[in-house]
């Protein structure tokens, strides 16, 4: 089973850019698609990103597909979700996510979730 432990929130300003990583224990991370997902407070969580065991699969929630994009290195069992022109609504705390293969979008189709980490943007 793989494990993720995410890193890189803060606070930035509107406009700024940051990279979160998510770096993953366990042997058959290169098996297995990642996903990236969000949460305000008092709302639901939402699919932000995900990338395939094969990393040429791709896919983005609407709202970030022009902002954000996500890669992964399977030397380091780590995936990156690079964000650039942040906006106050992306303001969230931002979790890393894993199950076997291919990308799916629902929370109940991962297996393995990290912590979490917040992100803040102020305007």
């Amino acid at each position: 089973q793989v494990q993720p432990v995410e890193s890189g929130g803060g606070l930035v300003q509107a406009g700024d850019s940051m990279r979160l990583s998510c770096a993953a224990s366990g042997r058959l991370f290169s098996t297995y698609a990642m996903g990236w997902f969000r949460q305000a407070p008092g709302q639901e969580r939402e699919f932000v990103a995900g990338i395939g065991w094969i990393a040429r699969e791709t896919d983005y929630a609407d709202d970030v597909k022009d902002r954000f994009t996500i890669s992964r290195d399977n030397a380091k069992n780590t995936v990156y979700l690079q964000m650039v022109s942040l906006k106050p609504e992306d303001t969230r705390v931002y979790y890393c996510a894993a199950r076997p293969r291919s990308i799916r979008y629902q929370i109940r189709e991962y297996n393995s979730w990290g912590k979490g980490t917040r992100v803040t943007v102020s305007s």
